[in-house]
């Protein structure tokens, strides 16, 4: 395979994409641009691709709880209670919304792992404030749509500061 960088012509070996990703990438972009269809490698570019959306559900999950393990430690931890822990909870309400404005076709699926979302918060908020799994409700106090409010995060922690 051969490749035009930057008007320079360099033989590229057929494991290029095992060999140096970023050289795999650059080519990749300016095949695509200059049309070289014929020399794309397309096994790997699905792969990528696919792999690019499989990161973009992980990053909702792993938000959303660190979001639901913040609210259940904020809530059930009183004493704890810090600046730190707020400004947790306000980034992660914003980096969800955030994702789920670049990519709206993630609602669905927020509103699909919502519930074990919650379930996997109550186990990471338990071990990381050493306290019973049973402190915390079983099913999720927050509507789907609370977590994704602002106004609902800055009245709940207004609220438990009174």
């Amino acid at each position: 395979m051969t490749a035009n960088l930057n008007g320079t012509s360099v033989n590229l070996p057929q494991t290029l994409y095992e060999d140096d990703f970023h050289l795999w990438l650059t080519t990749t972009a300016q095949q695509l641009r200059s049309r070289q269809l014929d020399q794309l490698d397309f096994d790997n570019l699905i792969e990528e691709i696919e792999s690019m959306g499989a990161s973009q559900r992980r990053e909702l999950k792993n938000r959303l709880i660190v979001l639901f393990m913040h609210l259940l430690k904020y809530q059930y931890q009183p004493e704890k209670r810090s600046s730190s822990w707020i400004a947790t909870i306000l980034e992660q309400r914003r980096q969800l919304e955030f994702l789920l404005k670049d990519s709206p076709s993630l609602k669905p699926y927020y509103l699909e792992v919502f519930f074990d979302c919650y379930s996997q918060a109550v186990i990471d908020a338990s071990a990381e404030a050493r306290l019973p799994v049973n402190t915390f409700p079983v099913q999720s106090p927050f509507s789907p749509e609370e977590p994704l409010d602002s106004s609902f995060i800055v009245n709940l922690v207004n609220q438990e500061e009174d």
